[in-house]
């Protein structure tokens, strides 16, 4: 697969020199890192509006006010009231991947709406390296104040110091990880890292030297049978994001919403092409090496993995159900309560529609949860 230069010169230019300088060829990480997110250049860095009806996808955000709605409704009865250590007290509300600040301002919007005189506990951060991403968000959130806040990096607990105590949330971030994408080799038994170099005024595949991942060998029957060529992606910074998340995590919980799969999930015959994809204008791209920093690069969320992390980090996993059941479990908790869900209009039964039925966001998008302690909600 070949791909021809697209729409930004300026950052085609900026991966010849890396490609140079690493002496021909750069680990396809690498390229989707520069691609994604090289300040003013990147895919990420250089548009606010990319998602939704007039971006290059849509996201459960774009489908309106609703999906911060029921997070909010999560957070306060859910992972706050049930628990006892959040029960009184501030709680720190961190999102992650907050892009321009719309989930942010529909979740505060809610539970000003929702938390009567507990309002006041409730502060908001904001973890965003790129300066170009906190200004849309400051913009957009300006009306908030002092509640919000924003750091650079994952807030950090110190050995016997405070960290957070509240929900660190992330809503499709995890598959916006750079990943590291392999061919399986059927003459030499083995994973090979595919690269990309620069060759013919376009950029192509080649393979790396790498030693293949631990833990990646395959049962003698199963190398026998797996087709040449077939295609698996990881992601070590994905991983890596979610343990430094659970180290800084004192009270409360880890929430993740995303497309994903169980690591058994990745090797089946129709994942063959393995799953990252190049997205524009909704549409699937043919060529992932098309166009940089004018198409969106993702990959499904190995969730065995990232939920092992956090495990290895002490949390306790509360549950991984479809979106679709989390948020049918939260709808189900606010009807108990009367009045507790506002008058379903159409619009309103549009939008729920469409963030639970399995041919839009049910099915396909995953809640994985793990906090401190058992779970104070129901998550199967």
């Amino acid at each position: 697969m070949t791909g021809a230069p697209g729409e930004s010169p300026a950052l085609v230019d900026r991966l010849r020199a890396e490609i140079l300088a690493a002496g021909g060829a750069i680990p396809f990480a690498r390229y989707m890192d520069l691609a994604l997110y090289e300040p003013g250049l990147g895919y990420y860095e250089r548009a606010a509006r990319v998602v939704g009806r007039g971006g290059d996808f849509a996201t459960s955000v774009s489908v309106g006010p609703m999906f911060g709605e029921l997070l909010a409704r999560w957070i306060l009865d859910g992972a706050v009231s049930r628990s006892t250590e959040l029960s009184a007290g501030p709680v720190e509300l961190v999102e992650a991947g907050a892009h321009d600040g719309r989930l942010a301002e529909d979740i505060l919007d809610a539970i000003g709406r929702l938390g009567g005189a507990d309002v006041a506990r409730f502060s908001y951060r904001i973890v965003e390296p790129s300066p170009v991403r906190q200004a849309w968000q400051a913009a957009r959130l300006a009306r908030f104040g002092d509640r919000i806040r924003w750091s650079p990096s994952m807030p950090g607990r110190q050995p016997g110091g405070p960290g957070v105590r509240g929900v660190i949330l992330s809503n499709e971030l995890l598959d916006a990880f750079p990943v590291e994408r392999w061919r399986w080799s059927a003459d030499r038994r083995r994973w090979v890292e595919q690269g990309v170099t620069w060759r013919q005024d376009r950029f192509e595949w080649v393979c790396l030297p790498t030693a293949p991942p631990p833990g990646w060998a395959l049962p003698q029957e199963l190398e026998a049978v797996l087709p040449e060529g077939f295609v698996r992606e990881r992601s070590p910074a994905a991983v890596d994001w979610w343990a430094n998340a659970a180290r800084g995590l004192e009270a409360g919980c880890l929430l993740a919403i995303d497309y994903g799969l169980d690591a058994e999930e990745f090797l089946v015959p129709h994942r063959a092409e393995g799953t990252l994809r190049a997205y524009r204008r909704h549409r699937v791209s043919g060529d992932l090496l098309d166009s940089p920093g004018e198409v969106d690069l993702t990959a499904h969320v190995d969730f065995t993995a990232i939920a092992r992390a956090g495990e290895r980090e002490g949390l306790t996993t509360w549950g991984c159900p479809s979106q679709s059941r989390f948020l049918l479990g939260v709808l189900e908790s606010t009807q108990r309560v009367p009045g507790g869900f506002p008058e379903w209009t159409p619009a309103r039964v549009r939008a729920f529609q469409t963030l639970t039925h399995p041919e839009h966001f049910g099915r396909s998008f995953r809640v994985l949860v793990q906090g401190r302690g058992p779970t104070p909600w129901d998550l199967r």
